[in-house]
């Protein structure tokens, strides 16, 4: 576990924001979690003892969030086993849709041939909102653009792009004397396919001849961070985690420029790059107890888990609408 997921959890403990076993999970002082109260049974374990394994894979936008929600499930629950991979959200489609997985992270909604192959082997799902995301277009600190319009994004980013300096994007006043440093994620993003639709216009859609850092958004951060003429995007956790080397910049889609936060994500005014992060959990995985106790934990606490972790929380409404939906898929 790095550094910084060890502090959010002590965080998270100290200040008492996940109350294992009584809001959470339901159970009573003498520690039994909410299998207890619901009478559940793990695979091999008695009666209230959650055990087994849990197979978490895909962006690796929402994986700051399932690993600490995971790390803290695991604490109550000892007899369970989370594992969250980062395979992109295209590659953790892939291997959800084969049932090599548990619960997908998304960082856009399933595509109509994801939900076709998942249909093909029998996997039945639905997406859960865990949190929302500013997806945040980042330049050097030194660059004195503080904003820029989504026809100038798509100057920069669309296919075939000729435009190599900053000083060569219309209509942008004060461009530095630099040329462009282009980083971004990669095909496999759920983030490259949610900012190339919102921005281009079409989906998968971008300039090839930029640094493509995979599924490694700190390359995004070191790149940018440290070139005169660097800019990148990624999702709103990573720009707070980085704050000090690097800059925001302000998007204006007609309305005015307005800068990636929270309070413009749920509102709808930080558009169009304001989005929700999702898991897709498997109706067969959900029969299991180990799996639907998670999902819920994971629901109950979304909202601290989030901002504890520098994401956007979910608003009352999406939070119900997502408990709406587990107790759906659970039966």
């Amino acid at each position: 576990m790095s550094k910084s997921l060890t502090k959010l959890l002590a965080a998270l403990f100290a200040a008492g924001i996940l109350a294992f076993g009584l809001a959470a999970c339901g159970g009573d002082d003498d520690g039994d979690n909410g299998a207890t109260t619901a009478g559940a049974t793990g695979e091999s374990g008695s009666e209230g003892e959650l055990t087994g394994t849990i197979r978490i894979d895909g962006s690796s936008t929402v994986a700051p969030l399932s690993e600490p929600a995971a790390e803290l499930f695991m604490e109550e629950n000892p007899d369970v086993t989370v594992t969250v991979g980062t395979s992109g959200t295209g590659g953790g489609f892939e291997k959800f849709c084969a049932g090599e997985t548990d619960i997908s992270d998304a960082s856009r909604q399933i595509d109509e041939d994801e939900e076709g192959a998942c249909a093909q082997n029998g996997i039945e799902t639905e997406e859960v909102a865990v949190a929302n995301d500013a997806l945040t277009v980042v330049a050097n600190p030194e660059n004195p653009v503080t904003c820029l319009t989504v026809d100038q994004l798509a100057q920069v980013w669309g296919p075939g792009s000729q435009v190599n300096e900053w000083g060569q994007i219309q209509g942008l006043q004060d461009a530095p004397d630099a040329e462009l440093a282009l980083y971004g994620p990669g095909t496999d993003s759920g983030t490259f396919d949610y900012f190339t639709e919102a921005v281009i216009g079409e989906e998968g859609a971008q300039r090839t001849d930029y640094n493509n850092v995979g599924e490694d958004d700190n390359a995004t951060v070191t790149g940018v961070s440290g070139t005169e003429g660097g800019m990148g995007y990624f999702g709103y956790s990573f720009f707070v985690e980085n704050e000090g080397t690097l800059k925001a910049l302000e998007i204006d889609n007609g309305q005015g420029c307005v800068a990636p936060s929270p309070e413009a994500t749920q509102d709808g005014s930080y558009a169009p790059l304001g989005r929700q992060l999702f898991i897709y959990p498997s109706n067969e995985a959900l029969q299991r107890p180990e799996v639907l106790a998670f999902i819920e934990f994971y629901i109950e606490n979304a909202t601290e888990i989030a901002e504890a972790a520098g994401f956007i929380g979910l608003t009352d409404k999406q939070k119900a609408t997502a408990q709406r939906t587990v107790d759906g898929l659970a039966g």
